[in-house]
């Protein structure tokens, strides 16, 4: 049988190399990237012209947009806006030890890409036996030999499932981080209307447009008379830069103030331990939703993510042979 074109594409490991030194000629557009590349690595016109089953990319778009990903989780390149990234500091000093290879093995040197493969392979809710066990099986690019792990087709499926959610959640949150302050308010409108809350969007955006409004930055209806109410704290943090007690304070306070039962605080970071503990003894339902949680949200109401694909996956109807 004889070689497809898709066989003739570099895995999106033997990728990350070339990608990382294209970034080091300065911000790049990830589309100019696939093309540069292709025409450095000499791929034919099958090789680049194969599509993904969905059509909508091809499978060396694909990859380099997946090699570019998995250097970001490094820390080696980042974002800087819509379609472009460029070289880090981390990124420059790896190129200047002249490796021969970047792959998943070299990145797991890196605290932040491991924590990004641990990420992976949790299950995000209360697991059953088969997710526990992709979850145990997940990271075989890690493991040594490959064939140590024993996957069935369904376990690898939903390993990789599972891999793509969580790049995907990492790219919202940086999305999200990078937009203009007024976007993150959008955001929360159209959440929160996805979850079934706030009416109509008009409704919805004038109860959020109330920034600075005596420590709340919104309030929303949970029911279509407004007799119930959900009153909002949104911050818009760097990763880095965490929520304490003294902010879930303030804004308890600011509940008090309306009068209100329940909050929700909102933001693209972390809460430390004690704004967790300080949210859960006051005498008010103070809710609280950090990055993470909020990118998960999001791809489950399809909020800034659609779907691209779906696979149906059959088994024998048993009523039928009966």
């Amino acid at each position: 049988m004889g070689l497809s074109a898709t066989d003739d594409v570099p895995d999106y490991q033997s990728l990350m190399l070339p990608v990382l030194r294209a970034a080091a000629r300065g911000e790049q557009r990830i589309g100019a990237v696939v093309e540069r590349l292709a025409g450095e690595l000499g791929l034919s016109d099958g090789a680049r012209a194969t599509l993904l089953a969905s059509g909508r990319q091809t499978v060396f778009a694909n990859r380099v947009h997946w090699a570019k990903t998995y250097l970001a989780k490094a820390g080696l390149v980042e974002s800087t806006r819509r379609g472009h990234f460029r070289l880090t500091p981390r990124g420059s000093a790896v190129l200047a030890d002249n490796p021969d290879r970047i792959d998943n093995r070299f990145l797991s040197r890196f605290d932040e890409f491991r924590q990004f493969t641990a990420r992976a392979a949790e299950p995000a809710e209360p697991a059953d036996a088969l997710t526990r066990a992709v979850a145990a099986a997940v990271d075989l690019t890690l493991a040594a030999p490959p064939m140590a792990v024993e996957q069935t087709p369904d376990e690898v499926m939903r390993a990789a499932h599972r891999r793509i959610e969580t790049a995907l959640a990492e790219e919202l949150l940086d999305r999200v981080r990078l937009a203009p302050p007024e976007f993150f308010e959008r955001l929360i409108v159209n959440l929160l209307l996805a979850m079934g809350y706030g009416g109509s969007a008009a409704e919805a955006g004038r109860a959020l447009g109330r920034s600075g409004d005596d420590g709340v930055d919104g309030v929303i209806d949970q029911d279509a008379l407004g007799l119930d109410r959900v009153y909002i704290q949104a911050k818009r943090y760097a990763s880095g830069n965490s929520v304490g007690s003294g902010a879930i304070r303030d804004f308890f306070g600011s509940l008090d103030r309306h009068k209100a039962a329940k909050g929700l605080f909102v933001t693209t970071s972390t809460f430390t331990e004690s704004a967790r503990q300080t949210a859960d003894y006051l005498s008010k339902r103070i809710v609280l939703v950090n990055g993470e949680h909020l990118a998960r949200l999001m791809i489950r109401h399809n909020v800034g993510c659609r779907i691209e694909e779906v696979l149906h996956v059959k088994k024998i109807d048993e009523d039928f042979f009966e």
